[in-house]
């Protein structure tokens, strides 16, 4: 499922017009990204938990010439899914 399939999966079940249905699902992934910027958790209960995870830096090889170099210090976003979701897939 792509983004535009979700966007007609979420008007279909909503009874929303795919304009608007497109705005919310738009509207849910930017204050998912805003909260995850800020350094928040984003909890969906049953759903699951959006974070983020601080990673440190670390010594890589470049695949090309097998030099040594260093990968900097990053924060990843990071997903742990819920009891519900995780029921319903299996």
């Amino acid at each position: 499922m792509n983004k535009n399939d979700l966007i007609t999966a979420v008007a279909d079940s909503s009874g929303l017009s795919k304009n608007d249905a497109s705005g919310a699902v738009e509207g849910v992934f930017d204050a998912i990204t805003q909260a995850l910027s800020k350094g928040d958790e984003v909890r969906l209960v049953g759903f699951g938990t959006f974070s983020v995870a601080k990673r440190k830096a670390s010594t890589g090889r470049n695949p090309r010439t097998g030099e040594p170099m260093t990968i900097k210090a990053s924060n990843q976003p990071k997903f742990k899914a819920g009891k519900g979701l995780k029921d319903s897939v299996n």
